[in-house]
């Protein structure tokens, strides 16, 4: 049942747009040209990789030892 409700969160966060930035990179992007614009998106979703796979993995983690104590 806890899987359940993990999908709707995953395709949530999957489903937003590569433009959701703050107000000072929106501006700094719109102010450069095109090429330099994507750049700085792809650096934005970069950093944003590694903190979204360290919660993906400790959910894992949890689900996983929680699966444990059920099974014992």
């Amino acid at each position: 049942m806890k899987r359940l409700l993990l999908i709707p969160a995953l395709f949530t966060a999957l489903s937003l747009p590569a433009g959701a930035q703050c107000v000072m990179c929106y501006r700094t992007a719109h102010s450069q040209n095109q090429a330099r614009a994507r750049v700085l998106d792809m650096g934005i979703l970069i950093l944003g990789a590694p903190p979204f796979l360290i919660l993906a993995g400790f959910v894992v983690f949890v689900l996983k030892r929680d699966q444990m104590g059920r099974e014992e």
